[in-house]
């Protein structure tokens, strides 16, 4: 597996949600790619969860917008009036940021729409293989008030992933958490319709294979992996995350158990 890199070359507008300032930027592949600054909020953590969530429910047959790693130089913030987006530009470059310039992006969805829960119904199969992505993934952030849901061509789509894997801002005891049930399931936008989890559940958890989520973890690249104490390498930083995956993954996946305890109680 291989992520493509490409260059920003124009900085579009801001995209003023949450605290990490993503944008709309162009790249020299002449594509729109909204841009997750690695000099943002907690910094690369939040970009390895991107990586990593996004490529494990693509791996699980999900849509995610196509995932790259950016380059971007200090000289985009010159056409941006605020200063606190000239800053965090700064910070997210290879001048002043400890990353490089190294930044993820996702591919933009044109004229995509915010999936509506009061309108709209997915299919069981669909809710559920979704709700047990993000159980896996301890994705917090997919909630009536926050989907982060598009729909684009008839499609649902699945976006930012940056609250997920939360377990890595702090490493103590990561191992032992890798069981945790994620009680916050309960709060999942998709969980009234997500009737086949138990069903799924083997056949998902087969799909990630060791092999593949390995593959996935050695894509989050070095300059990610800078600010962590607690492994003498970087290679070592990398094994723990599969370490917490392949874990996580083992049956019988108490993730799974809660979701469908949390199902049974909207029904």
């Amino acid at each position: 597996m291989k992520l493509r890199h490409v260059q920003a070359t124009r900085y579009v507008t801001p995209l003023r949600e949450g605290g990490s300032l993503p944008a709309i930027v162009e790249a020299d592949d002449d594509g729109l790619y909204v841009l997750k600054f690695v000099g943002a909020g907690q910094g690369p953590r939040a970009l390895i969860a991107e990586l990593v969530a996004g490529e494990i429910g693509r791996a699980l047959g999900l849509a995610v917008p196509e995932i790259v790693l950016m380059q971007l130089e200090p000289e985009l913030a010159r056409t941006e009036p605020d200063p606190e987006i000239q800053d965090l530009i700064r910070a997210s470059s290879d001048l002043l940021g400890s990353s490089g310039g190294l930044n993820l992006a996702l591919d933009y969805l044109p004229g995509s729409v915010t999936f509506d829960p009061l309108a709209e119904q997915p299919d069981a199969t669909l809710a559920s293989r979704i709700v047990w992505f993000d159980a896996f993934v301890t994705n917090l952030d997919r909630t009536p008030r926050n989907t982060n849901l598009l729909v684009w061509h008839g499609k649902l789509w699945l976006i930012d992933h940056g609250a997920a894997l939360y377990f890595h801002h702090d490493w103590r005891g990561y191992i032992d958490r890798a069981a945790s049930p994620f009680a916050l399931i309960k709060d999942h936008v998709l969980l009234p319709y997500a009737s086949e989890l138990v069903r799924l559940d083997a056949v998902m958890a087969a799909t990630l294979t060791p092999e593949k989520l390995a593959d996935i973890v050695e894509l989050i690249p070095d300059a990610w992996l800078t600010d962590e104490p607690s492994f003498a390498s970087k290679a070592l930083h990398r094994a723990a995350y599969l370490n917490y995956l392949l874990q996580r993954l083992k049956a019988p996946r108490a993730f799974v158990t809660e979701a469908a305890r949390a199902h049974a109680q909207h029904v």
